[in-house]
């Protein structure tokens, strides 16, 4: 594990944002552990948050020409991923989408940058992947190119059928998901951590019924 990954776990946990017990997901099931990224909601989060994420993107080596964030949650994560990757010597545009067309000043829904080029998506996470395909429509539409969608936790979990959300994802549009920290990541942290050897059999049971291979 990427030493920034296991720096986001525990950045993650000190926060509360990830956190272990008993949780009913969308699908119904009953997951050991819980990730709300929503929780990042002070200037020193935000701050640290954009950070990983710009260490994950810069480690991919996927290649962007600009950033997009889906309302609205990746308003914010966006402008904080620009501003970290502006840090970093990587000066990229930004740009974001209303829920509804606005039909006075500038009007439209896309405010920012105009979209074009190699456009990444900035998200927290993907679990139907709605999100996604209305961003990569949006930006098609704009004749720009969809490359790649950031998020911070890819759980690695079956959805409807055999595939991840994140997996979906991937076949659907032929584009990489570029996640900080994974369940893996998430699993070599906690077999580290002899206190938290109950949370670990958990999340491994867990992984072993609804879980994916990384390689699918």
């Amino acid at each position: 594990m990427g030493d920034f990954r296991r720096d986001f776990i525990e950045f993650a946990l000190s926060r509360k944002v990830l956190c272990f017990g008993e949780f009913r997901t969308k699908a119904g099931r009953l997951s050991p552990y819980f990730f709300n990224a929503g929780l990042f909601h002070d200037g020193e989060s935000l701050r640290r948050l954009g950070q990983f994420y710009a260490k994950a993107l810069l480690a991919s080596n996927v290649r962007f020409d600009m950033l997009f964030g889906p309302a609205y949650k990746g308003i914010t994560l966006v402008a904080a991923v620009s501003i970290a990757l502006a840090e970093q010597g990587v000066a990229v545009p930004f740009s974001f989408n209303r829920k509804e067309a606005k039909d006075h000043g500038e009007g439209g829904t896309v405010i920012g940058a105009p979209l074009g080029g190699r456009v990444l998506i900035v998200d927290d996470v993907i679990s139907a992947g709605t999100s996604v395909r209305e961003s990569v429509n949006l930006i098609r539409a704009s004749n720009a190119i969809p490359c790649g969608v950031a998020i911070a936790l890819d759980r690695m979990e079956k959805g409807s059928g055999e595939l991840s959300a994140v997996q979906e994802v991937r076949d659907n549009y032929g584009i990489p998901v570029i996640a900080i920290a994974t369940l893996d990541d998430l699993l070599g942290y906690l077999r580290e951590r002899r206190d938290l050897a109950q949370n670990l059999r958990a999340v491994e049971d867990y992984r072993e019924r609804y879980g994916v291979t990384a390689n699918v």
